[in-house]
């Protein structure tokens, strides 16, 4: 399952300080949380053998102290490890769109924009989620967990163990559910970008639905889209309503077997009723970690369901492939040696940026060039042509033929030369201003 998270590696590498302070923030809070059940002990223990004003007033102001810096450093924990995802998911969505933006015009005849939508929104949020509150919530279990063990251990070991019993229950129903909630939300997933999908043709296409008269026909059939949706959705639905209560069913059974054997031990005086009610709200204390790991399953479930869908998209790679190998056209161009060649090691981003227009120079010919659509019979036919430098083309024709498209297409050997050199090819978004002259 983990195998599915390691695209999000990198992202969390660049934010490992804020998860890192965001980690101490989270053992200083837990720590401080613990002392509140041995503060409460001992103030009932002292207060049996006589209740003052200022006892009264002591153990009121410990308390105080305690919630309020727990309360500090459970702020300082949220603040820096949900700002960490917010930041992720602005550097996810911003990654997405910019390898959306190199891809070619084939890529979204092949793939719906609808489904896209789908991905870069719906599923970025459930991302942003499991690396936001699943991993504080599952974090703050942990170590609660870690540091209230050895004081429970510390009142009694026999009422430790014994109210210990019934959490490997916990675990197994949390593997159980788990895999059943990560298959079904990937069915909700999928349905929900089928939904997006054709709410976004048909409002593109309005005008084609009005003319052959389909207003019925796709209103039926976005209703039944949406009648899949909720169908799914109501599946997931039920079994997170069996999640939540079976898990409080155990925290319930283990209460009561605390009360049963806490009591047995406080009326044979092997604890005090101080160390007693300590005991009870360290386990009131571990009722929510124990319960919001239903929370943090559904959680972890449906973001690596995500992680896989968003990944298609950052995997995806431009069917107009730039040549590894460029050289430097500027200084061929301009006859300058020596010359720093900009196209030796480049990104997409970076080239369209910092190289001036003018590098780009010389004549563009074609030789006998046969083009043809993916899945389609060829377009041109044998087609020889040369653009000089420094003039322009128009491509005329009727509406429809696709004149832009293909120069927005990879073409097919013998490559598009430039100054009658067909080993040198330069990258597409070096080329844009070369098609636009």
């Amino acid at each position: 399952m983990f195998e599915k998270l390691k695209p999000l590696v990198p992202y969390l590498r660049r934010y490992w300080k804020h998860l890192a302070w965001g980690g101490v923030a989270i053992i200083l809070y837990n720590v401080i949380k613990v002392l509140l059940p041995v503060v409460i002990g001992h103030a009932i223990d002292d207060m049996q053998h006589g209740i003052t004003e200022a006892k009264v007033l002591n153990h009121a102001l410990r308390l105080l102290l305690i919630a309020a810096l727990s309360a500090i450093f459970l702020y300082i924990c949220r603040q820096v490890i949900i700002g960490a995802s917010r930041e992720i998911e602005f550097d996810l969505r911003n990654d997405i769109f910019a390898n959306l933006e190199r891809q070619s015009p084939s890529y979204y005849h092949t793939h719906r924009t609808g489904d896209i939508m789908a991905r870069t929104t719906n599923d970025l949020n459930a991302v942003r989620m499991l690396l936001g509150p699943a991993i504080m919530y599952s974090a703050n279990t942990i170590v609660f967990t870690a540091a209230a063990l050895p004081f429970m251990y510390r009142i009694s070991p026999k009422l430790t163990f014994f109210a210990f019993v019934p959490l490997p229950m916990a675990s197994i129903l949390v593997q159980y559910f788990g895999a059943r909630i990560h298959r079904r939300f990937e069915r909700i997933q999928a349905m929900f970008s089928d939904i997006s999908a054709k709410a976004q043709e048909n409002f593109s296409g309005a005008r084609l639905i009005r003319a052959f008269a389909q207003e019925e026909a796709e209103i039926a059939s976005f209703e039944t889209a949406n009648l899949e949706y909720i169908k799914r959705s109501l599946y997931l639905v039920r079994l997170m309503a069996m999640l939540w209560p079976t898990l409080e069913f155990v925290l319930g059974l283990s209460l009561m077997i605390t009360l049963l054997v806490g009591g047995h031990e406080v009326v044979s005086h092997r604890i005090s009723v101080g160390q007693f009610t300590a005991f009870n709200v360290y386990m009131v204390q571990l009722t929510w970690p124990m319960i919001a790991v239903g929370w943090v399953v559904n959680l972890f479930q449906r973001g690596t369901a995500s992680v896989v869908r968003i990944d298609e998209l950052l995997k995806q790679q431009p069917s107009i492939a730039d040549n590894p190998s460029l050289i430097n056209l500027n200084a061929a161009s301009t006859n300058e040696p020596g010359a720093p060649s900009p196209l030796s090691s480049f990104s997409a981003e970076e080239e369209s940026a910092s190289l001036p227009r003018q590098q780009v120079q010389g004549d563009i010919e074609f030789r006998n060039l046969t083009f043809a659509y993916p899945g389609a019979p060829p377009v041109l036919h044998d087609i020889n042509l040369r653009i000089p430098a420094g003039t322009s083309l128009a491509i005329v024709g009727p509406t429809g033929l696709r004149k832009i498209h293909s120069s927005l297409s990879n073409p097919p050997p013998p490559r598009r030369p430039v100054r009658n050199r067909p080993d040198r090819r330069p990258a597409h978004p070096q080329l844009h201003p070369v098609h636009a002259a």
